[in-house]
């Protein structure tokens, strides 16, 4: 089974980010100025058909027709790039055609079991509530890991006016329909006008101001309770990420034509988000269960081996816990996850030590990697430890919210951090030299290098796209979309002109590849990387101290 793919530049984008259309991206990658400078594209999911969560929230994998087309993707293959495109195992949105199925139909929809029916799921394992789903007793849920606050459950109103649970581990929004006079004088003939619009709007406001339908106050209007619960209830809609039962046939007859789908489109890696949330047990810790993950893994691997695709898992866990080996000893290419905060980490203390010693396993262990400085997401923090002391990892922290970013922690609680979200720019204090020297760093560390499109035209910490998203819209510092006209003024700065040219020579030069021998010393502040393959030889060596670097190549 063939893993691997070459390991040039692989750019890191939103369909949208660069212009405000794929052509617009493939127009920029056509300039002069982009010629040869990568070799691959991670497009991120909103080039699909979906809602939320900026994309990671599908409603089916065509391609989205505000944002991309069939041709965008031919240019991009004229132009010899190979595609890396997502596919959320875990879960689609509420908007696709299997949900709306099981709404309209309830248990006549030939989906029924495409989901994970809560109550079905935790038979015989807890008891029944007066809301409708099962509580789990205590024993089960005492090694479980939910990704929110409360049990992951979304109530679903099915035809027959039964409320019945699915499971809803991440995003959900159950909206309400506005009520009107109208609404209410045809529920009650003979209302009166008065006493209708009154009552719409008393009803109106409670829903907006995030009151339960069920609790609403009826107090002097007693007497329309019931049917107007009655029709909230029936004609509420939802938005949200609705996890798969991955025990359903028909949910593997969707994995292989979505899989198939992807080769279509040129793709050569396929990023498997969220898979480690797929496989449940009553009990289990819901999260990276053994051997289930690793079962459904070689499922979707047979399924991919059929189409020519490679998969990349993306799994946030520690160091110590060594994930990312279990996944190399597999034979899959990880994610270096490591390596954004080991770059910050040395060039903020003037020590490359634990760059080094990561660098060494790596070659040492034969490790297959895609690495990364910024990226869609934030700088991850939780993976950090056990690779690098505790103490600089909370340093690290201080000094990147210091410089304008901010803290993500998992249920908010502090001694639980999981990501900073900056751009990397600002992460290094906007400093050019340290942007330029952490770029050098990561072409000639081991793997692929993906980079992300903020980063190569040195963007800044956007808090005004912060402030625009209200609540949980931290990710959003680092995801500026960028005008032509934005493209053009950045293209004439020395820091976006030296990447560039480094990324060509990366792109380019034939002593990189995943067969390369690559050596990393360490003297002092000074670092050296050296690969050498086909009779080929590129050499940095870079000063932590003043921040200089060279790069040579024989």
């Amino acid at each position: 089974m063939a893993k691997y793919v070459d390991n040039g530049p692989m750019l890191n984008a939103y369909p949208d980010s660069v212009g405000g259309t794929l052509k617009d991206i493939v127009a920029f990658l056509k300039k002069d100025e982009a010629k040869d400078i990568f070799s691959s594209f991670y497009i991120l999911p909103s080039v699909f058909n979906t809602d939320l969560d900026r994309g990671f929230s599908v409603i089916s994998y065509d391609l989205s027709e505000m944002l991309a087309s069939r041709e965008d993707i031919e240019d991009l293959k004229n132009l010899g790039m190979d595609l890396k495109l997502d596919f959320i195992l875990n879960h689609i949105s509420v908007l696709s055609k299997q949900f709306q199925d099981i709404v309209k139909n309830g248990e006549e929809s030939k989906y029924k079991d495409f989901f994970i029916n809560w109550n079905r799921f935790w038979e015989g394992c807890g008891q029944m509530t007066e809301e409708g789903y099962i509580q789990p007793d205590p024993e089960y849920l005492k090694d479980m890991f939910f990704r929110k606050p409360g049990l992951p459950i979304l109530m679903v109103r099915f035809p027959d006016g039964r409320d019945v649970p699915y499971w809803n581990t991440f995003y959900q929004e159950v909206k309400y329909p506005s009520l009107d006079y109208g609404v209410l004088m045809e529920l009650f003939p003979g209302m009166q006008y008065m006493t209708a619009d009154t009552l719409a709007k008393k009803v109106n406001a409670a829903v907006s101001d995030g009151q339960q339908v069920k609790e609403l106050d009826f107090t002097g209007f007693e007497a329309y309770r019931e049917k107007t619960v009655e029709y909230l209830e029936a004609n509420r809609s939802y938005l949200g990420q609705m996890d798969l039962n991955i025990k359903s046939p028909l949910v593997w007859e969707y994995y292989d034509d979505v899989l198939k789908t992807l080769a279509s489109y040129g793709t050569k890696i396929v990023r498997l988000d969220a898979f480690a949330y797929a496989p449940k047990e009553p009990g289990a810790k819901n999260f990276l269960n053994e051997p289930g993950t690793w079962e459904l893994l070689q499922k979707v691997q047979d399924i991919a081996d059929k189409y020519g695709l490679k998969l990349l898992p993306e799994i946030h866990a520690s160091y110590g816990e060594k994930n990312y080996k279990v996944l190399a000893d597999k034979g899959y290419m990880t994610y270096d996850f490591f390596l954004p905060g080991l770059v910050l980490d040395a060039i903020d203390h003037q020590d490359g030590s634990y760059l080094k010693a990561w660098a060494d396993e790596i070659i040492r262990d034969g490790i297959r990697t895609i690495n990364m400085l910024g990226c869609h997401d934030g700088i991850p923090l939780l993976d950090l430890r056990g690779l690098l002391p505790e103490e600089r990892i909370q340093e690290m922290i201080r000094t990147v919210v210091g410089r304008g970013g901010y803290v993500k922690d998992l249920h908010g609680n502090k001694n639980m951090y999981y990501q900073v979200n900056a751009t990397y720019y600002s992460a290094l204090g906007e400093d050019d030299k340290k942007m330029l020297l952490a770029r050098a760093l990561q072409l000639f560390m081991p793997g692929k290098p993906q980079v992300w499109y903020l980063d190569l035209f040195a963007g800044k910490n956007d808090h005004e796209a912060v402030k625009r998203a209200g609540a949980g819209g931290h990710k959003e510092i680092n995801r500026t979309n960028l005008s032509p006209e934005d493209i053009e003024e950045r293209l004439q700065e020395p820091v976006v002109q030296k990447q560039l040219e480094m990324l060509r020579f990366r792109n380019l030069c034939l002593a990189f590849g995943f067969d390369a021998e690559i050596r990393f010393e360490l003297e002092g502040t000074k670092i050296t990387i050296c690969h050498e393959r086909l009779g080929h030889k590129a050499v940095l060596t870079a000063d932590l101290q003043d921040l200089s670097y060279r790069i040579e190549a024989e």
